[in-house]
């Protein structure tokens, strides 16, 4: 008969086990530190070397990293899709910038159907607290804030939508546009007419968001990114236009 004995799992894989998916449910981040040691045994009710050996399993996997006076952390794992080398060509070669709003766009309107479709009640929660924190840092007039809450509201969507693989895949993507290796968001929000038409466009997204429309969702998030990208095609013309003229004002200025 093709049974076995039921082996008892030890307490340490049962740790490994539940930080494994609360890294890959995108709860616990990349570069968040974990309780103190004492806390976080207390928290799982498992013995501390239990813990400990958990830990290091998580090391090994390179889940887990311990800095020295500092702690435990979630590993930096993101963004080591890219090469160095070709991080470099896409910030150097605007076709890049442009590959990467069309890959966003479809992504993110896929994302954005299944949150309205299968995000809960709380994920749909978060989506407006980040919108509300949006509308107020718009009162401010704090760009810097603004930019960093447009990355926070695009993946609250992501985490709604309840896509493992997706997640991640995003996240690592923002970070790279966090460090304005395709484009400086903060660029985008300094203009008076930009922000208060990006704020529109992520006012649509959240209503088709919280009235659960899968449809009417994909098609803002795609007005939205239709829009970044013809505001970046007019900065690129901008600034061909301004050196244009530039060299013509020299021009005339040696001339005289």
């Amino acid at each position: 008969m093709p049974f076995q004995k039921i082996e008892p799992e030890k307490l340490s894989a049962s740790v490994v086990r539940q930080i494994e998916l609360l890294i890959l449910r995108g709860i616990l981040r990349p570069g968040e530190r974990l309780p103190p040691e004492r806390d976080l045994s207390e928290r799982l009710g498992v013995s501390r070397p239990s813990l400990r050996e958990a830990v290091a399993d998580l090391q090994a996997q390179g889940l887990l990293t311990s800095r020295a006076g500092s702690g435990i952390f979630v590993a930096e794992v993101l963004g080591s899709a890219f090469s160095p080398a070709l991080l470099r060509l896409f910030s150097i070669h605007e076709e890049a910038v442009f590959d990467y709003v069309s890959f966003r766009r479809d992504i993110e309107a896929l994302a954005a159907e299944r949150a309205a479709r299968l995000g809960s009640d709380q994920d749909l929660a978060v989506v407006q607290t980040v919108f509300n924190k949006m509308e107020a840092s718009h009162r401010r007039r704090d760009t810097a804030e603004e930019a960093r809450l447009d990355a926070q509201f695009h993946s609250a969507i992501i985490e709604a939508s309840h896509n493992v693989v997706m997640l991640h895949m995003m996240r690592s993507m923002y970070d790279l546009l966090r460090e304005g290796v395709f484009y400086n968001r903060q660029v985008m929000f300094s203009q008076r007419t930009s922000r208060a038409a990006l704020l529109d466009q992520h006012r649509a997204i959240n209503d088709a968001l919280q009235a659960r429309d899968p449809a009417g969702a994909a098609a803002a998030v795609r007005a939205h990114l239709n829009y970044v990208e013809q505001a970046l095609r007019d900065q690129q013309t901008a600034r061909r236009n301004e050196d244009v003229a530039r060299q013509r004002l020299a021009h005339e200025q040696e001339t005289r």
